[in-house]
């Protein structure tokens, strides 16, 4: 599957949310969210909803990043990292408007993995990205996760990376997990998306791509879901 990661604070000014090729496109999933955001994320999500009809799951950054009118919510824990705000901290502070919200939940192991320059996440979290050099620290982590009662795990390399997460880390954190592998940051080609889905992630992300190239939405979203292994 493909989500397509849209952040608030990009789409302001003269910049615009290709609907038209999101709804052509037809991806799976939008979601929404950033390291920071200074813009209404009730307002953006309820635009989304009148332009396609597409499942807008949120991917938020802190407990400002959270609305009712959603679709589902990535409730991430940084398990990469320790800063305790980003492992239990926010989530405190959201639990009860999320409880109460009927918004689906989807509780997600999130591991920054280095993508070759420093990310947005690893500036605001304060935390190290994990080296694909030691990729049994990466999948421990993921089991750790797995292991917690996460139902997700999230391996991202970050807003902008100079490269995307290799193949060889994604197979062995998707081979030592039961639960389902999202794998986004620095994916710009179909050649990478492959080199993913091969190696068995089960839901590619791309952002940064498509907000320069938004005619890429349709053809990447049809690679995938014509995809056979």
């Amino acid at each position: 599957m493909i989500a397509v990661l849209l952040d608030p604070d990009k789409y302001t000014g003269s910049e615009q949310v290709p609907y038209r090729e999101i709804g052509k496109a037809q991806p799976d999933f939008i979601f929404v969210g950033g390291s920071g955001i200074n813009h209404s994320i009730e307002d953006f999500v309820l635009a989304l909803k009148q332009h396609v009809d597409i499942p807008v799951v949120l991917f938020p950054g802190d407990v400002q990043q959270f609305t009712p009118h959603a679709d589902g919510l990535l409730l991430l824990s940084l398990i990469s990292g320790r800063n305790p705000d980003l492992l239990i901290g926010q989530h405190v502070k959201a639990a009860c408007a999320i409880a109460t919200s009927g918004v689906e939940v989807l509780p997600t192991g999130y591991i920054l993995v280095d993508g070759g320059k420093q990310s947005s996440v690893e500036r605001v979290s304060q935390t190290q990205p994990l080296s694909e050099d030691n990729p049994h620290a990466i999948l421990s982590t993921a089991l750790a996760g797995q292991l917690l009662g996460m139902k997700l795990v999230y391996l991202e390399a970050g807003s902008g990376a100079a490269h995307a997460i290799s193949a060889a880390t994604v197979q062995t954190v998707s081979e030592g997990l039961s639960i389902p592998l999202i794998v986004g940051g620095g994916i710009r080609s179909i050649q990478q998306i492959d080199a993913a889905l091969q190696a068995g992630a089960n839901l590619v992300v791309i952002g940064n791509h498509f907000e320069a190239h938004p005619e890429d939405i349709l053809p990447f979203t049809a690679y995938i879901h014509q995809w056979k292994p």
